[in-house]
């Protein structure tokens, strides 16, 4: 599959595409900055010794795509997502976005339509919105010979587009649990500041996440 991962350059969307490019998938890295989207491509190549990432802008990225990967800041989501919004049409879209503000009186900031999530759909109104891949710390994710030890909680209205992200959490090794509607995105990022606060306090780089019972 090719997926296009907006923001790739960061720490999470580079271990996602890590990942997956030793699975097979072939991915696109995109950036504001065609040329950084290139280098991170180059460098993760190395990485993954994985010949099929590439480097280009966030919309030529999302053109590429056949699943794309919202890995931005929540604060760049409004003036980046307009113009790629065309190309996402019809498209499984993954939101990995947490709306996180460090040195602030509240770390977990949702924005008023009550999560990223909820914001990437509205931004982007004709594609197929999953929210997921919050709870995965970025250091879990760069060591890609590491078995990740947490489950995958994914949500939105798409069954066809959920079934596709499951399908990439459990090739990777992930038990996936589906918790319902695009709705559910604010408690699940929530749950990332809760994790960010128990890696502060106990020194930790991967708390996750498991659900017991099931």
């Amino acid at each position: 599959m090719n997926i296009a991962i907006l923001g790739g350059t960061g720490k999470e969307g580079a271990g996602l595409a890590v990942r997956w490019a030793k699975l097979g998938h072939s991915i696109i890295i995109g950036s504001r900055d065609p040329e950084r989207a290139r280098t991170k491509a180059a460098e993760l190549r190395d990485v993954a010794h994985a010949i099929p990432i590439v480097g280009h802008s966030n919309k030529e990225a999302a053109e590429l795509g056949e699943l794309v990967v919202i890995a931005l800041p929540a604060s760049g989501l409004a003036n980046t997502l307009p113009e790629v919004r065309e190309a996402c049409n019809g498209k499984a879209v993954v939101s990995t976005v947490v709306p996180l503000t460090f040195g602030g009186p509240r770390l977990f900031t949702p924005p008023p339509i009550g999560s990223s999530g909820e914001e990437v759909a509205a931004l982007l109104p004709e594609a197929r919105v999953v929210a997921a891949f919050h709870h995965i710390a970025a250091h879990e994710l760069a060591d890609a010979e590491h078995p990740i030890d947490c489950d995958l909680l994914i949500c939105g209205q798409d069954a066809a587009a959920k079934a596709t992200v499951t399908e990439l959490g459990r090739s990777m090794g992930l038990r996936v649990l589906d918790v319902g509607a695009l709705s559910n995105a604010g408690p699940l990022e929530g749950i990332t500041a809760v994790l960010a606060t128990i890696n502060r306090r106990h020194k930790l780089k991967n708390s996750g996440i498991k659900i017991t019972g099931i």
